[in-house]
């Protein structure tokens, strides 16, 4: 069977010199799908570089417009796309086709593209600052280079490094983007390719602005890093994988955005439990295997006190873990990756009270997985204990009392979330006021009374955190416009004439409705009107 073609620069060609190949494969029955991809040699990755770096020289004169047509074409394309994209993804990630592909996940994505498309119009996201007396401007405008996005293997549309969140920003911003595809969707990632493809040929935009590259050698993931070609990196994924890829970032002195691992822990204090046990616990068992748990925002570790009404809730969550079905992984990794995580956590010390193991079944299913431990032998090892088990898991924290549950609070690591829950009459305010605050630190969501899984696509979202959430506690991945200002560069003009300056900078308002920072007051009126 022939490997399927790369997308470089404006045209799928063949791998130049492939090393070999990979098939996607089904994750409900293990076995390989028909679609063969190659292992790219660097000199495909070279053809790709060269390419953006000519889309960049062509962008430097384009209209912003452009750049918006392109992102809402691209969003109508993949509409249009819709029946063979979702039927690709559910064979290539099990992921429900009607109820979360094409339901939610598809409509997110679009959505996001819309969103940015809107953003660029409307130019606010640039942040024009201007000081009529010393006549010094600023905005934010696009990078001198690509940027290369490595999707991660949970959303095949939404994060997808040819389509997702870190894509759209970066066209937003303005630069061209060389989406690394995950194995785990690999056709999914290809047809979106070919969306993208005819919306650069609708609307006239370089044909290096999108490409697409499946697999290659590690070391050459480095050197595409390393590469003067590329200006910034957007990846989702393990935090071994991203700290490997920032240290070279960082001898570049390049901005390199990560997404890494998260185990954002919910705390159930005594009124909540007392009020509502049950009521937390189906909301804990829906939010902890939606998706199989793959999702960044799984509800990873739960903490509550001891006593009768913690062992209560134990039960009534272990109930509901051993009767819900097993759920399908996306790949033979994640199930290898659920067992490890759960040697770590049993060898320091935390039981099994429901799953556990693989299910006996063909394909990645994993049986859902509840466990505790007490808080003196969590803070015997809190490193170990915060391991990630990227599955339908979690571990519930049984502590002593108040003063344990600030004490294990400040062991935790960087999460993405943290949640609190309370009771409705105001018991737990006290508590909640002495811990909410050592949370909040640690996390960059904060919910009450909440579970965390899912992130609306909102100009109030902050989908980051600090490390190893994210590799910078300061930026979100999801949220216009936050999100683009990552891939733009803050550009100032000193005494620069009117007719010399962007239209964001000039005197009269481009757009007649941008926001922008004049004389430290915000507007949209003209300069001088």
């Amino acid at each position: 069977m022939s490997m399927q073609p790369l997308l470089i620069n404006g045209e799928f060609r063949a791998a130049a010199n492939p090393t070999g190949s990979y098939h996607s494969t089904n994750p409900m029955s293990g076995e390989d799908l028909p679609w063969s991809f190659p292992y790219s040699e660097w000199d495909d990755i070279e053809e790709v570089l060269q390419a953006a770096a000519g889309a960049v020289s062509e962008l430097r004169g384009a209209p912003r417009q452009l750049l918006a047509d392109f992102l809402d074409t691209y969003a109508d394309r993949i509409e249009q796309r819709t029946d063979a994209l979702v039927e690709a993804a559910h064979l290539e990630t099990g992921l429900p086709a009607p109820t979360r592909l094409q339901s939610i996940e598809l409509p997110r994505t679009t959505d996001q593209l819309r969103q940015a498309a809107a953003a660029v119009r409307a130019r606010s996201w640039t942040q024009a600052t201007i000081d009529t007396a010393a006549n010094i401007r600023s905005c934010y405008g696009p990078l001198e280079g690509a940027v290369v996005v490595f999707g991660p293997n949970n959303f095949p549309f939404a994060f997808n490094g040819a389509a997702g969140g870190d894509f759209a920003a970066a066209i937003a911003a303005g630069s061209p983007v060389i989406a690394k595809a995950h194995s785990s969707h690999s056709r999914t990632s290809q047809l979106l390719a070919e969306a993208a493809l005819e919306a650069i040929g609708i609307t006239g935009a370089p044909k290096g602005l999108v490409q697409l590259i499946y697999r290659f050698k590690p070391e050459y993931g480095y050197d595409l890093v390393a590469d003067h070609r590329v200006a910034a990196v957007g990846f989702t994924g393990s935090r071994s994988g991203g700290m490997r890829l920032k240290e070279v970032a960082d001898r570049r002195g390049m901005p390199i955005y990560l997404e890494m691992s998260s185990i954002n822990p919910i705390l159930i204090l005594p009124g909540a439990l007392s009020e509502r046990s049950q009521d937390i616990a189906e909301e804990f068992f829906t939010s902890c295997t939606m998706g199989t748990g793959q999702f960044c925002t799984n509800p990873g570790l739960v903490m509550t006190m001891a006593g009768a009404e913690a062992e209560t809730f134990v039960e009534q969550s272990a109930a509901l873990f051993d009767d819900g079905a097993a759920g399908v992984l996306l790949n033979r990794g994640v199930s290898e990756g659920m067992d490890e995580s759960i040697r770590i956590l049993t060898r320091n010390g935390a039981e099994v009270v429901a799953g556990g193991a693989a299910a006996d079944a063909p394909g990645y299913f994993y049986e859902n997985t509840l466990l505790t431990v007490s808080g003196e032998q969590f803070l015997a090892n809190p490193q170990d204990m915060q391991t990630e088990a990227f599955g339908p898991s979690s571990l519930v924290i049984l502590a002593k009392d108040a003063d344990q549950m600030a004490q294990i609070i400040q062991c935790f690591e960087g999460n993405l979330t943290g949640c609190l829950y309370t009771d409705s009459a105001g018991a737990d305010d006290e508590l909640y006021d002495r811990l909410a605050p050592q949370l909040r630190a640690k996390v960059g969501r904060l919910l009450n009374d909440k579970m965390p899984t899912g992130v609306a696509v909102t100009p109030a979202m902050n989908h980051g955190g600090p490390f190893p959430a994210t590799g910078h506690p300061g930026f979100t991945s999801v949220g216009i416009p936050a999100s683009i200002r990552r891939f733009a560069a803050l550009y100032s003009y000193d005494n620069v004439r009117q007719h010399r300056l962007p239209p964001e900078l000039q005197d009269r308002n481009p757009t007649g409705k941008m926001w922008r920072l004049i004389d430290q007051q915000w507007t949209q009126d003209d300069i001088g009107a």
